[in-house]
């Protein structure tokens, strides 16, 4: 369990709860799901203290169930954010998109990058004065924005003074967004690896056998776009839930005035927008895989009707050749050239002109042609 005291421009870390939350500032209190049920007590100790309330039993089991979907939750002494994140993980972490045993890892297909996103829930519990942050193990986001935190109060120059959030809803906001730029992240690398199955699938002289691996990629495409979905409608329920906060006598104070509640609405539509760029582009994902599948399948239709072209003509060449071979083996005595020495050596001619005559022709008419490749 991490804990922070904010405040002031200064940011203090202990490993303990405070008895009191301070004057000019608020808590945060950062810790994991089996931290959360060991400390449970403890914590609901200093929320009565601190806040005069507690968590919830329905929001506790919410805080601590591993699989829960984006959702938001409020009561008139605090809100509850569930926000499951999309990140590039090792394995080490409550849920992934793709089963943990290595035998099943074989088995499945789709790009390494896709089988490895964390799709673990986050919870957030925001009160006035103290913000609770539930993380998966290993989180990387925790680390990443705590270690921010102690750098912009330990180098207090203008901008780091902007990084340091004013209120326990403005710092859950800035590790949601947090969250979704780290799936913005991995765009490169996810198209990175489409478009070279789109390369392969367009590829003339191949023959792409991967299909298994593309049929898996979507599959974990669409539950990107449902998590991105659900992640949607939690943002804007939030979203929602802040037009009421102004006329709720006792909030805006805690939030640098009417100002500050506003810089929160702000942050909250901008971590839409970012959400909406996510789902746009794992949408443009899925599109670019069926284009290239269909676009694999004309270009196999288009070869195979330039195969049966080519093969049609060569028939339509041959067939007055064996007309005449089929009217000079009748059996007759009395054929033109059948008994003279030179009979052969004409048939052979008249084939020929035959064969060139027809041959030019399907290749004026383009059917004879060279297709590009």
């Amino acid at each position: 369990m991490r804990v922070f005291k904010l405040g002031g421009g200064q940011i203090q870390e202990s490993a303990d709860l405070p008895e009191a939350v301070p004057d000019n500032g608020f808590v945060w209190v950062a810790c994991g799901r089996r931290e959360l049920e060991v400390e449970l007590e403890a914590l609901q100790q200093f929320l009565l203290r601190s806040c005069g309330t507690t968590l919830l039993e329905p929001h506790v089991a919410d805080l601590l169930n591993g699989h829960l979907p984006s959702t938001f939750d409020y009561t008139s002494e605090y809100d509850v954010l569930v926000f499951r994140r999309l990140a590039a993980s090792d394995g080490d972490t409550d849920q992934v998109l793709a089963p943990r045993d290595p035998s099943e890892l074989q088995r499945r297909g789709g790009p390494p990058v896709l089988r490895r996103i964390d799709t673990s829930p986050v919870g957030f519990a925001v009160f006035d004065r103290v913000l609770i942050s539930v993380h998966p193990a290993g989180s990387a986001v925790l680390n990443q924005y705590a270690n921010r935190l102690l750098n912009a109060a330990n180098h207090p120059t203008r901008g780091n003074i902007n990084q340091i959030p004013t209120s326990p809803a403005d710092l859950m906001l800035r590790l949601v967004n947090l969250m979704v730029d780290g799936y913005l992240e991995l765009r490169r690398e996810l198209t990175k690896q489409l478009d070279h199955w789109q390369s392969e699938l367009l590829k003339a002289n191949s023959r792409f056998n991967n299909w298994k691996s593309l049929l898996d990629a979507r599959i974990i495409l669409h539950q990107l776009i449902e998590i991105g979905e659900d992640q949607r409608a939690a943002v804007q329920d939030w979203i929602e839930s802040l037009a009421g906060w102004e006329v709720v006598e006792g909030h805006s104070e805690h939030f640098g005035g009417h100002r500050g509640l506003e810089l929160l609405k702000v942050r909250s539509r901008d971590v839409l927008e970012h959400i909406e760029r996510v789902i746009h582009h794992v949408h443009r994902l899925e599109q670019s895989a069926e284009t290239a599948v269909q676009m694999h399948f004309s270009a196999q239709s288009n070869r195979t009707n330039d195969i049966m072209r080519t093969l049609t003509s060569i028939t339509a060449i041959f067939l007055p050749l064996n007309l005449i071979a089929a009217v000079f083996g009748m059996n007759f005595d009395f054929l033109p050239w059948i008994h003279q020495p030179e009979g052969f050596w004409w048939a052979l001619a008249i084939m020929g002109m035959i064969s060139l005559m027809l041959g030019g022709l399907f290749w004026r008419k383009r059917l004879l042609a060279r297709t590009g490749r």
